[in-house]
């Protein structure tokens, strides 16, 4: 079974927002060692607990947290980061049959407004394993949005065993544009190495290096490594082993040791000559990704070299090859690797949109269970009600909550969705005053009819040019009628029965 020893880490400003450790379903606080990790109460607000029953797992692999509404389009942790912040994002699983099945479900994860990948540990589950994804990724605001959601082969219920955001340096994979990208990790090896994972206290931030061991001939480092020299900040003990060959000869590592998807990849490979220090203590060689020159003439000395490629094309099997240069007295020599697939991000709702929206979701007492996270993306998983307009940039253009059994009040921020063409929240139990909404120039179609609103009826209503229809019978309004409304010509205008209006006739 993996192993998982995760940190709690303090941000850049101490204050202890640089990571969260969650164990999902959790009912308490647990310490692994000098590693803390908290409930995620509070990080979500659906789903069931449970607790495996299994001996001897480890406490953050024994509670899930599973999700079974199926109505609902995603289920979403929602965590506050640093805005600008980068981040590492694990999730794990462990099924353990916590549904009574024998197959663990098939289901999506969702990071922000983009499907990241689907979650399928059928394998893992088979050996008695957990399974962890991670993903490296910018937090565009104050919050970051972790989802999980139904697909077409989804049969049970979708679960989670830990979430852990891990903040990074700002140098660690700084050469990729993370407004546009995310990485994905595929593989993260230490070369000639075959003990346990290597990971927290010796990777400050965490990552997960597996052991990586083939046919190649194995040397171990006789000298210290100092990790700022290097850019995304590897652990010591990566370099304390590596692969190697004999004097003239080529290495070949076949690496990752299964088939990647066809896509573009960020590279890394990490290199030191393992000799005592000396003046003779570098080679020279060249470095080939399946067969196309990655690095010439690559000089590698004690003090350690990296280095990658941020948008390398791959398909199927990868080889790394090494040539020594002629003359060379050793052979060439790696130490680590890591490999991400870049993936591009799925647009975004525009910031205000979503900030209203979160907003209006607080005002509701009981909105629906699947207002977390982005409102209008992945398309196929918005918010229940929410329709939204296409392209780069998603708009909030139609919101139909009609018999939702709402209750609560309508937010003043209803006003900042400025792309609303229609708002039908007819049929629910909310109270207070109707907010003003003079900034929505697009709307047409507004229902509001069969609730407990009271208050006058706002003059601002009559000055929207493009409004059709506007029903507000059955409530507790009061006043006058505007005027604007009175005469507003084309406009299908229902205030009774109900409400304590004058002058209409």
């Amino acid at each position: 079974m993996v192993k998982v020893w995760v940190e709690w880490r303090d941000g850049p400003d101490g204050e202890g927002d640089g990571g969260f450790l969650l164990n999902c379903g959790a009912s308490a606080e647990s310490n692994i060692g000098n590693l803390k990790w908290i409930t995620d109460e509070g990080f979500v607000v659906v789903g069931n607990k449970t607790t495996l029953g299994t001996p001897g797992l480890m406490p953050i692999l024994s509670t899930l947290r599973f999700f079974p509404e199926v109505s609902a389009r995603k289920y979403c942790y929602v965590i506050p980061v640093i805005k600008g912040g980068k981040y590492m994002v694990r999730t794990t699983y462990y099924y353990g049959g916590f549904d009574g099945g024998k197959e663990p479900p098939v289901f999506d994860q969702i990071i922000e407004g983009t499907k990241w990948s689907t979650v399928n540990t059928t394998e893992d589950h088979a050996n008695g394993l957990s399974s962890y994804y991670e993903i490296v990724v910018a937090a565009l605001g104050k919050t970051l949005s972790v989802c999980l959601a139904r697909n077409e082969n989804t049969l049970s219920h979708p679960f989670i065993s830990a979430l852990e955001l891990e903040y990074l340096e700002d140098s660690i994979y700084n050469s990729t544009d993370f407004k546009q990208y995310a990485l994905t990790t595929v593989a993260r090896n230490c070369f000639g190495y075959n003990g346990e994972l290597v990971s927290f206290p010796d990777d400050p931030f965490n990552r997960y290096w597996q052991p990586f061991v083939d046919n190649n001939p194995v040397v171990s480092s006789k000298s210290p490594i100092i990790a700022s020299n290097f850019w995304n900040l590897p652990p010591l003990k990566v370099f304390k082993t590596a692969l190697t060959t004999s004097r003239g000869k080529t290495l070949s590592v076949k690496w990752p040791t299964f088939p990647l998807l066809d896509s573009n990849y960020y590279i890394a490979l990490y290199f030191q000559d393992n000799r005592t220090p000396s003046p003779f203590s570098w080679r020279v060689f060249n470095v080939f990704v399946n067969g196309k020159n990655f690095y010439k003439s690559l000089n590698v000395s004690t003090i350690g070299e990296t280095v990658f490629a941020t948008g390398w094309p791959l398909s199927g099997m990868t080889e790394i090859t090494m040539v020594p240069q002629v003359g060379d007295p050793v052979g060439p020599v790696i130490s680590a690797g890591e490999i991400f697939q870049i993936m591009p991000l799925g647009g975004r709702t525009l910031t205000r949109d979503v900030m209203a929206m979160q907003l209006i979701a607080r005002s509701f007492n009981n909105p629906p269970s699947d207002w977390r996270g982005d409102p209008c993306l992945p398309r196929e998983n918005a918010w229940t009600g929410i329709v939204c307009s296409q392209g780069k940039v998603a708009r909030v253009y139609s919101l139909n909550l009609t018999r939702f059994g709402l209750s609560g009040s309508l937010s003043q921020n209803i006003g900042n969705l400025t792309a609303l063409t229609s708002l039908w929240l007819g049929g629910n139990q909310l109270s207070g005053s109707i907010p003003d909404m003079s900034q929505l120039k697009e709307l047409t179609s507004l229902h509001l009819e069969n609730n407990q609103l009271d208050g006058s009826i706002p003059q601002s209503l009559g000055k929207l040019e493009k409004l059709r229809e506007l029903f507000l019978q059955k409530n507790n309004l009061s006043g006058r009628i505007p005027e604007t409304l009175k005469n507003k010509r084309g406009l299908n205008l229902l205030v009774s029965p109900g409400n304590h209006l004058s002058e209409w006739s």
